[in-house]
């Protein structure tokens, strides 16, 4: 091996590039929204519009009595449920994106072998992040009223992050080893509905049945949720924030690894 091939091997492995290579990676794939401005439009105006319209006012009368007071009830939960949804959707673009070869291309440059990975996980995020945040201002303007101040708004949206980091392992690990994105869909299906509607973003786990309220108690989702309240509206949040970062450090240990190990076998 050359001189210049084993400066060139020492620089690719170095930390400072590495991040460099993910940063642009991740820039590539938030460029995907300047070139298709429909995906953001209905991502971040017309989801959010949808979610308080069909969950909140066609709801929110029969549960709470107003849809005012389930608007405060629910838009927390809300927040919590599109974040699973767009987490879970992680898995199929990643599979998507190595099946039409574009990992392949990748891999052909002179970057980190890591960084199409890492790209693909930061720019997903940073999309849910402006999802969020437009999900909250559509329901300020609909009359949610954030009782707690901006930086326990802004903690309770950075806890949504990072717990949504931690779930997207589970989403990639499944996009890497499945065969088609049909797969990843249908499977996220079903991972999405038992987490979402067996937990508390709806209605609370005292109401349901003690069977159906013991899994609500100790769903990951049922713990994000009370902490969003808390942090939004109630002021108190317990032990859930401490439940939501186990959740994340538990998910994250366990299907890191492995979303990377399947990760260079596939690439």
């Amino acid at each position: 091996m050359s001189a210049s091939t084993e400066v060139t091997e020492r620089h690719r492995l170095s930390i400072g590039l590495t991040v460099r290579h993910c940063m642009t990676l991740t820039g590539r794939n938030l460029l995907h929204l300047k070139a298709h401005p429909g995906t953001l439009i209905g991502f971040a105006v017309v989801q959010p519009l949808m979610v308080i319209a069909l969950l909140v006012y066609v709801f929110g009368g029969a549960i709470s009595g107003s849809t005012e007071d389930y608007l405060q009830y629910a838009l927390p939960g809300l927040i919590v449920q599109m974040t699973v949804f767009s987490v879970l959707a992680f898995g199929t673009g990643l599979n998507e994106d190595i099946a039409n070869g574009v990992f392949d291309r990748l891999r052909s440059l002179p970057i980190a072998r890591i960084a199409p990975l890492v790209g693909h996980l930061v720019g997903n995020t940073l999309q849910i992040v402006a999802g969020m945040v437009m999900l909250l201002l559509v329901g300020m303007a609909q009359g949610f009223d954030i009782r707690t101040g901006l930086l326990a708004t802004i903690g309770a949206l950075a806890l949504a992050t990072i717990f949504a980091t931690g779930l997207a392992w589970l989403s990639m690990l499944v996009g890497l080893v499945a065969k088609t994105a049909t797969t990843v869909h249908l499977f996220s299906g079903v991972l999405m509905f038992p987490l979402t509607f067996g937990s508390n973003v709806f209605v609370k786990t005292e109401t349901m049945p003690g069977w159906l309220a013991t899994w609500a108690d100790v769903n990951p989702i049922s713990h994000v949720t009370s902490a969003l309240r808390g942090l939004m509206t109630e002021g108190s949040v317990g032990s859930s924030v401490w439940w939501t970062l186990g959740w994340t450090a538990a998910m994250t240990a366990v299907f890191a690894p492995l979303a990377i190990q399947a990760y260079r076998r596939r690439v």
